[in-house]
Order: structure tokens, then C-alpha cells, then sequence
């Protein structure tokens, strides 16, 4: 054999390993990452519901839950769209939200409390109106609380004040709100607004999006 075949059948051992090595690094990889990291549609096979409705329930079988964070500037901008939404399936559609606090937001958790304390008295449409209605004013403030500005939206919706300063800072407010966030991150929320019909998310690049989804939802369902 000349030194050139030799070569020749040298360099084709070398590429059948290095083949092969890639091929287990790979196959390895994928494994592990299908192991670690089920989908989102897989966790969410089983019924989502809402940790509060918005309005009225409806009577057909589709659900919209919003994974949202009150502070987040996406919430602001889809909560009109998700308003109208509603009316246009209003009695229809199911829509209501989880909790998801945002960590680079700085009131994002005592959004979220004071919200779950005004739906523990028949309030929650009326807070969740008023925190996205007034975002502009005190969102996006760094680490200064806005917890006594918030105080003063329950004063206005004419809550019973002592059992709200209980309420907002209790365990259990605080334990439901980190299980929203729990539930969130196990079906593989990452940001807000995340919206799931029911149980699958949907992924959006525009706003339509949200309504296309709606519509074949509905569809599906007649």
C-alpha cells in the first residue's frame, strides 16, 4: 500500500470516530434534556383552571388563563385586547389568571397581593382593573413600595381596611401567589403575559394571535 492510501485510510478511520463521537454527544444531550425539561404541553395535559375568573364563567368548554405580573408593561399592553376579547366571548370563553411576580420588578409581588386581597372580598375584577388602568403611574418605580398606594385603591373600592392589612401580608396570600409562580414555572412560563387555552399555551408574535387561538378553540368545540 503506498503512504498516500495509507494516509487515505487513516484519515477515513479518524472521520468514522469523530462521526460517531458526535453522534453520542448528541444523542446524550438530547436525552438529557428531554429528561430534565418536559414541554409545557405535556405538564399542562391535564385541565389549567384559574386561580380567579374574570366575570363570569362561561358555558362553553374553552378557558384562557393568563400567567400575568402586574407591573410587566406586555400586561399593560394586552389588557385592553384581553378586555375586548372578553366582551366578544363574553358567556362563551372562560378567561381568567394566575400570578406571576416578576423578580426584576419591584412591586410586583405586592401587586399581586393586594389584588388576591381584594378578591378575598369579592373584589378581584375591580383591583385587577385599577392596577393595569393606573400601571403608568406607579409601575416601573425601581424598589420604592407602592404598597400604600395600593392601600388606597382598597380604601376607594371600599374594602374592609383591617381585614385587608391582613390579608395583604399573610402567609396565606403570600403562599398562594408563590404556588401560581411554582405552577408557572413547572409548565415552562418564563415571561408574561403567557397564555394557556385549554392547557396549551400559545405562542404569540402579535396580537391577533391571542384571538386566532380563541376562534379555534371555539371552533373545535361546535
Amino acid at each position: 500500500m503506498s503512504r498516500t492510501a495509507r494516509i487515505n485510510v487513516l484519515l477515513a478511520a479518524l472521520a468514522v470516530v469523530v462521526i460517531g463521537a458526535v453522534i453520542i454527544v448528541f444523542t446524550i444531550r438530547d436525552n438529557r434534556t428531554t429528561a430534565s425539561a418536559p414541554s409545557a404541553s405535556s405538564l399542562a395535559s391535564k385541565p389549567l383552571t384559574p386561580t380567579h375568573v374574570l366575570g363570569e364563567a362561561g358555558t362553553g368548554s374553552v378557558t384562557v388563563v393568563e400567567f400575568l405580573d402586574f407591573e410587566c408593561e406586555a400586561c399593560g399592553a394586552f389588557y385592553p385586547y384581553v378586555e375586548q376579547l372578553r366582551k366578544d366571548y363574553a358567556g362563551e370563553v372562560t378567561f381568567g389568571f394566575r400570578y406571576f411576580p416578576l423578580p426584576g420588578h419591584g412591586n410586583s409581588r405586592t401587586s399581586a397581593a393586594a389584588v388576591e386581597a381584594a378578591a378575598r372580598q369579592g373584589k378581584t375584577e375591580q383591583m385587577y382593573q385599577r392596577m393595569y388602568e393606573t400601571q403608568s403611574e406607579w409601575g416601573e418605580r425601581g424598589t420604592d413600595s407602592q404598597a400604600d398606594r395600593f392601600r388606597g385603591y382598597a380604601e376607594t373600592l371600599g374594602l374592609d381596611m383591617q381585614r385587608y392589612d391582613r390579608d395583604v401580608v399573610s402567609a396565606e396570600v403570600t403562599d398562594l401567589i408563590q404556588a401560581d409562580v411554582d405552577l408557572g414555572n413547572r409548565l415552562g412560563v418564563s415571561s408574561t403575559p403567557t397564555f394557556f387555552i385549554n392547557g396549551k399555551v400559545i405562542t404569540l408574535q402579535a396580537y391577533t394571535d391571542l384571538q386566532d387561538a380563541v376562534d379555534a378553540a371555539v371552533r373545535a368545540e361546535q
